[in-house]
């Protein structure tokens, strides 16, 4: 294993479990690739990435380039003699990067592709309700997400389960089933295969995962309960389902579902300004437990009905 030499490409707390079990496993790490410092909080002061901030723990080599094109970075990396490289919710690479290393270069993504191709798998499997998800690693290819695919585990998501939820759980499963790729391919015990791009009649059935916005943030409350209760999980705590209460902005982090028919307009609230805030959908309500109003902090829902004025 120590022979095996590993450039690792990261950045958020989803990576960091990767890079540990790769350690723990005694794997080479020769090099770590990861986002540039950025300015954050109120001082804009430099954060580093989680990646990095392990890294520096663990003594490991730092790259942090803003452009993987530049010459220079294109050839420290070469430097590093790396025999595979392993990227963890990094950026889209170019091929003078992810065809560099002998063995290739092995993604993990946080779904069972092809489905859910994209920035936020995770998100977009909870708000269209799906039941199961899954980890995949594949070899990198020219087009994002699309390279063959080599190992996959699959993952029930709870009824209840949110987003930063199922995330915590994905980046352990997914970690171990890395680490697993890696010593299989070493040992050429892997195959790798082709991904389907059609379902058994040959009709096209992807779902992708594209980057959320704003406007997949705002709840439309003439869907039903189970359609924005989906889009309230799968939007928590990040970036948060919004909607509007009395002109500003009002995120909803955690909520329950109310069944029954409701009579007053979708859209509309019912409060009883000490204990419930529910909103009407088209077939029931959404009972908030947890929100946040722009400009203030989180509150359960009794702590924001005991300082709001309707």
């Amino acid at each position: 294993m120590k022979d095996l030499r590993i450039v690792f490409m990261g950045t958020p707390e989803f990576s960091v479990p990767s890079l540990d079990k790769l350690l723990q496993a005694e794997y080479n790490i020769v090099g770590v690739i990861t986002a540039p410092d950025k300015p954050a909080g109120r001082g804009m002061s430099l954060q580093q990435s989680a990646i990095k901030k392990f890294a520096l723990e663990k003594g490991l080599k730092i790259l942090q380039p803003e452009k993987l094109k530049d010459p220079v970075f294109l050839k420290e990396l070469k430097s590093l003699n790396a025999d595979m490289q392993v990227v963890v919710a990094f950026r889209m690479l170019p091929e003078v990067v992810w065809n560099m290393p002998p063995m290739g270069t092995i993604n993990l993504h946080a779904s069972l592709l092809p489905q859910y191709r994209g920035a936020a798998p995770i998100n977009w499997a909870i708000i269209n309700g799906e039941k199961e998800t899954g980890v995949t690693t594949f070899k990198l290819q020219h087009q994002i997400d699309t390279g063959n695919i080599l190992l996959q585990e699959e993952i029930t998501i709870g009824e209840d389960e949110t987003a930063g939820e199922l995330h915590d759980r994905m980046k352990e499963i997914g970690a171990k089933l890395l680490v697993k790729t890696v010593k299989e391919l070493v040992q050429g015990n892997l195959n790798s295969i082709p991904q389907s791009w059609s379902d058994r009649d040959g009709q096209t059935m992807l779902k992708h995962a594209p980057k959320l916005s704003t406007k997949t943030s705002k709840i439309d409350w003439t869907k039903t309960v189970d359609e924005v209760y989906n889009l309230i999980r799968g939007l928590s705590p990040y970036p948060g389902a919004f909607t509007l209460l009395n002109s500003k902005s009002l995120k909803i982090y955690k909520a329950k579902k109310e069944i029954i028919q409701p009579v007053i307009a979708a859209g509309g609230y019912e409060t009883d300004k000490k204990t419930f805030l529910k909103f009407a959908c088209n077939n029931g309500y959404i009972l908030i437990t947890e929100l946040q109003l722009e400009g203030k902090k989180k509150l359960t829902v009794e702590e924001f009905l005991k300082g709001y004025r309707f």
